[in-house]
């Protein structure tokens, strides 16, 4: 049986107390906490709560005399290490809150994480009018049109003899004014702030307290969690860095995109058998770590899979980015690509996945049956999928609305992409690019009969996704334009001597298919029927004998 723990008490600090105590390097940021992400405008809500003396919640820190490595600063702000003779204090609960008052209080210029924006928390400011209504918020971010009574939080809680004179010569304040600022500076430092301190030695036990403390809300995501639960100072394992590799990685290759679920789900898929949220935060530490660089070997495999086999360019067009699990959990076991049969078997589950929706929902579930399936395969079965495809014919391709968001919709663009698609007007490679991809108007996405012509003529179903073409940015947009198809492929014509070739990549025919005539109709069931042609081979693949 485990021995209840005495729970820690309570205590509290006052507003320079922790300042200083910040400015001595005594309290500190763990490498595992997220970065600082809250807005000018919440620290300013905050302050303005402080002022008026309500709560803001608990501060939890970690005091030991273990020194990790590896700490964020305080807002990015170069801070002194912990003085040998100071136990340190790790922030566990309410980094965003400590940050934005120490932010606050130096007036820091902090920039923002992935942005070039910088945060100037110089520009917050207090109301001294003592007009305002009592539900007013005193403490603000943006000056007021009346701005006259409006002072710099840094000079109400400097305030001294000198700042008073340069307060009056600046702003024309009165003794009234700067006894509302003295009387706002000392509720600033009369404020108790609630803390409470944890003294356990070791580290596993203060990122146990932080994991329950986040598992909770949604201040964390679950790879955030992760990042907290594995972090170990001394096998040097930092999940977030290590994820930040296998990212540039990947991003070198066109699959920035894809998420670090992807491992998390890997891992319980191989430790676990399973891919539940639970799972993943109960897998040990330890074997993570030790499986970590097989993991993420298997992910990129998977990607080189899709890039190659697939012909798939960019992580932008992958109907899902749990493919990637299945497939990975492949390459971790197997360390080659499938081949023969087994290829056969694993693209009819990819195309069958990507057509029938599969992981819109319940993908946890999925993913174990997943594993099962492929284990079966390994074992020389043929694989235990019964997944049904949305789609029959070429009847109900036409009758599909184009969406990016759609996973069917981005099995036809893989389906276009796999052709390796040339441009029109000179039979050029199309260069695909993830930032041109995530929205459906896209330089990238043509309508072959463009949209606004269709509509001129009073045809309706101009964005079916049969009507979609691959094709270079500028193309579309400099050149093309509301043209129909028979202007511009004809004009292209004379700079391209084998338009019927840089077509046929489309999945186009030159002629017999509507172009010359403008006849949108026939387009699309010409076209339609090539794209199923293509589907109905892979969902429904001839197997060798073996």
């Amino acid at each position: 049986m485990t021995t209840p723990r005495p729970q820690p008490k309570p205590d509290s600090r006052k507003y320079q107390d922790l300042i200083s105590d910040i400015e001595k390097g005594v309290i500190k940021i763990p490498k595992f906490q997220r970065e600082f992400v809250w807005p000018i405008e919440k620290t300013a809500a905050l302050l303005d709560s402080i002022v008026k003396g309500y709560p803001i919640g608990t501060f939890i820190l970690w005091k030991t005399n273990q020194r990790m490595a590896d700490v964020k600063e305080v807002g990015s702000i170069s801070l002194p290490p912990t003085p040998d003779d100071r136990q340190v204090e790790y922030v566990l609960d309410g980094q965003q809150r400590m940050t934005s008052l120490f932010a606050a209080y130096r007036g820091a210029k902090i920039p923002r994480s992935g942005s070039k924006k910088i945060t100037d928390f110089a520009e917050i400011y207090v109301n001294l009018d003592p007009t305002m209504p009592d539900d007013a918020q005193i403490v603000v971010h943006e000056l007021p049109e009346n701005a006259g009574k409006c002072v710099s939080l840094k000079d109400v809680l400097a305030l001294n003899r000198d700042v008073e004179k340069r307060l009056v010569a600046e702003l024309g304040l009165s003794d009234d004014d700067l006894d509302v600022a003295d009387k706002f500076k000392q509720a600033f430092a009369t404020y108790d702030f609630s803390l409470v301190t944890l003294t356990r030695e070791d580290i596993d036990s203060a990122i146990e307290v932080f994991t329950r403390i986040n598992t909770g809300g949604s201040v964390l995501t679950l790879f955030e969690i992760m990042v907290a639960k594995t972090y170990d100072e001394d096998r040097n394992f930092d999940m977030q860095v290590e994820w930040n590799k296998v990212q540039t990685d990947l991003e070198e290759v066109g699959y920035d995109g894809v998420s670090p679920s992807t491992v998390m789900q890997l891992l319980a898929l191989v430790l676990a058998g399973e891919a539940k949220r639970s799972t993943i935060l109960g897998l040990d530490k330890i074997k993570v770590i030790e499986t970590w660089p097989k993991a993420v070997g298997a992910i990129k495999s998977a990607v080189d899979h899709f890039r190659t086999a697939y012909r798939i360019p960019v992580s932008a067009l992958l109907p899902y980015d749990s493919l990637i699990v299945p497939f990975a959990y492949w390459f971790f076991i197997k360390r080659y690509e499938p081949a023969g049969n087994d290829h056969l078997r694993m693209r009819k589950f990819f195309w069958r996945s990507s057509l029938g929706y599969r992981y819109s929902s319940a993908v946890e579930s999925k993913l174990a049956a997943d594993k099962r399936a492929i284990d079966d395969i390994i074992s020389g079965g043929e694989g235990t999928w019964d997944i049904p495809v949305n789609i029959t014919g070429a009847e109900s391709l036409i009758g599909t609305n184009f969406a990016t968001g759609n996973s069917l919709c981005k099995a036809i663009l893989c389906l276009l992409a796999f052709e390796q698609p040339r441009n029109f007007h000179n039979d050029g490679t199309v260069l695909l690019d993830n930032s041109y991809l995530k929205i459906a108007s896209s330089k990238n996405f043509h309508h072959f009969f463009p949209k606004d012509h269709l509509r001129t003529n009073g045809i309706g179903n101009e964005n079916s996704v049969v009507n979609i073409t691959l094709i270079g940015a500028d193309l579309n947009k400099r050149q093309i334009n509301a043209k129909p198809p028979k202007v511009y492929i004809a004009k292209f014509e004379t700079s391209n001597r084998t338009m019927s070739v840089s077509l046929a990549t489309h999945l186009i025919d030159r002629h017999g298919m509507g172009i010359d005539e403008d006849d949108y109709g026939a387009f699309l069931s010409s076209r339609a029927a090539k794209l199923w042609t293509k589907i109905d081979e892979r969902v429904h693949p001839v197997f060798s004998e073996e």
